[in-house]
């Protein structure tokens, strides 16, 4: 069992970075996948980037070369570094967790959300 909770968003101007953090509780958390999703306004919820167990991460095409999943195993914590921001990154931003080897950017695949925080960019 994996409890998520996210934190770190707010509101930065295009150009700028934020860093959002997923604080996870569970004692399988290590050999999880943790991955970040977003939704915007009017849109689905999208895959952002992943960090499969292992350490290999993964990233939608959309923030390659902008944005960095980390992970602290120590802490229990999973960062999603957000640089070069735009106003279409926009959206709230949800951390979840996965228990499977799948390697799934499906959302419907993850079993643990946390609630999601707001990232908005303004122009």
């Amino acid at each position: 069992q994996v409890q998520v909770a996210e934190s770190g968003g707010g509101l930065v101007q295009a150009g700028g970075s934020l860093r959002l953090s997923c604080a996870a509780s569970g004692r399988t958390f290590s050999s999880y996948t943790m991955a970040w999703f977003r939704q915007a306004p009017g849109k689905v919820r999208e895959f952002v980037a992943a960090s499969w167990s292992g350490g290999t991460t993964s990233y939608a095409d959309s923030v390659k070369g902008r944005f960095t999943i980390s992970r602290d195993n120590a802490g229990n914590t999973v960062y999603l570094q957000m640089n070069s921001l735009k106003p279409e990154d926009t959206a709230v931003y949800y951390c979840a967790a996965d228990r499977s080897l799948a390697r799934s950017t499906l959302h419907s695949r993850y079993d643990y959300w946390g609630q999601g925080t707001q990232v908005t960019v303004s122009s």
